[in-house]
């Protein structure tokens, strides 16, 4: 194994037993690890973008093929993007309706599994707040997406 793969390796072990205090986590064939959390789908992948510096990337999947017809989704979204989230909110329009995604990058090299999974529940918890917040505001959408 090579020194990149042992760090992210590494970095991704301690994040699942960081999460694994709060929720169910699974590890993918490709290391990543998927977990969700008040039906928000999450993804953490780990990559080493320099010598000494591996990052944690966390997505969670805050709603997808929303309507939005009068554009009040998007702006909310907007509106809570400049709230200073734990994390970038995105949205984009596609023939299907509205996708909306929390993503949150962080160099996460030597932080113990306590803080490291306090971290991590900080913006999974946004999403889920976000999700409750924005899907009210989808008429007929109380799912949030498929």
């Amino acid at each position: 194994m090579t020194t990149e793969a042992a760090d992210t390796a590494a970095l991704l072990t301690r994040a699942r037993e960081a999460l694994e205090r709060y929720l169910e986590v699974h590890v993918d064939d490709d290391g990543a690890l998927t977990f969700s959390h008040a039906e928000v789908p999450c993804v953490i992948q780990a990559t080493r973008l320099a010598e000494g510096l591996t990052v944690l990337s966390l997505t969670c999947v805050v709603g997808w093929d929303l309507t939005d017809d009068d554009g009040k989704l998007a702006a909310a979204a907007a509106e809570r993007a400049g709230q200073g989230l734990f994390g970038t909110l995105g949205v984009v329009h596609t023939d299907r309706g509205v996708d909306m995604t929390l993503r949150y990058a962080f160099p996460a090299h030597g932080l113990d599994p306590v803080p490291l999974g306090t971290l991590l529940m900080l913006v999974v918890s946004t999403a889920s707040q976000l999700r409750g917040d924005l899907l009210d505001l989808v008429p007929g959408d109380s799912e949030g997406g498929q």
